[in-house]
C-alpha cells in the first residue's frame, strides 16, 4: 500500500527521516555549528539552535547587518523545511514531493518571509527557488540515499544528538 505524503509525520520512521533531512541541510549550508541539539522526542521544535543563531539586535550591528543576518537565518530555516519534506518523500518513500505539499510549503515560506524579513515577492520567489533547487540536488542524488537511511536509523536509536555528534556522524557517512 502506498502512503500519501503529507506535512504531518506518518510515524516515528518518517519523523527520523525529516530530522535527518534538516540536519543534512544544515551541513550543506555550513550551519551545523548553529545547532545545540536535535531530539526526536521533543514535544516542541526538534532542533534547538544556539543563542548566536537567533536575531540579536544590538547597537554594535548596523540595521543592514542585522537584516542580512535575519534573511540568512530565514534561508537556513526554509532549507530545513524543504529538506525535511524532500528527505521523507524522495529518500524514504522513493517518490517525488507532491505538488500540493510543495505549494503549501511555498505559501507558508512566503507568508513568513513577508512578516519576518519584509521581503518582496520577487525576493521570496528567488529564495524559494534557490532553496528548492539546491536541496533537490542533494536529496534527488541516489548515491546519498544509503547515507540518509543510515543517519535516520542513527537518529532513531540515539533519539538526541548534539551538533558536534551530528557533524561527526555525517563525516563518518561521507555526507560532510
Amino acid at each position: 500500500m502506498t502512503q500519501a505524503m503529507t506535512l504531518e509525520y506518518m510515524n516515528e520512521d518518517d519523523k527520523a527521516y525529516g530530522l535527518a533531512g534538516m540536519a543534512i541541510s544544515l551541513a550543506a549550508l555550513d550551519a551545523i555549528d548553529n545547532i545545540v541539539e536535535v531530539s526526536l522526542d521533543s514535544t516542541g521544535p526538534m532542533v534547538t539552535f544556539s543563542n548566536d543563531f537567533y536575531f540579536n539586535s544590538s547597537p554594535v550591528f548596523s540595521p543592514k547587518a542585522s537584516w542580512n543576518h535575519l534573511v540568512h537565518n530565514f534561508y537556513i530555516t526554509s532549507s530545513m523545511v524543504i529538506s525535511n519534506i524532500m528527505s521523507r518523500s524522495l529518500v524514504r518513500m522513493k517518490q517525488n514531493v507532491p505538488q500540493e505539499v510543495m505549494d503549501t510549503i511555498r505559501r507558508e515560506i512566503t507568508e513568513e518571509a513577508r512578516e519576518t524579513c519584509q521581503l518582496e515577492d520577487d525576493e521570496i520567489d528567488n529564495l524559494f527557488e534557490k532553496t528548492r533547487v539546491y536541496m533537490g540536488r542533494i536529496f534527488r542524488n541516489p548515491r546519498i540515499h544509503p547515507a540518509v537511511d543510515d543517519f535516520a536509523r542513527t537518529l532513531s536509536i540515539k533519539r538526541i544528538m548534539s551538533g558536534n555528534e551530528i557533524a561527526d556522524e555525517l563525516r563518518a557517512l561521507s555526507i560532510l
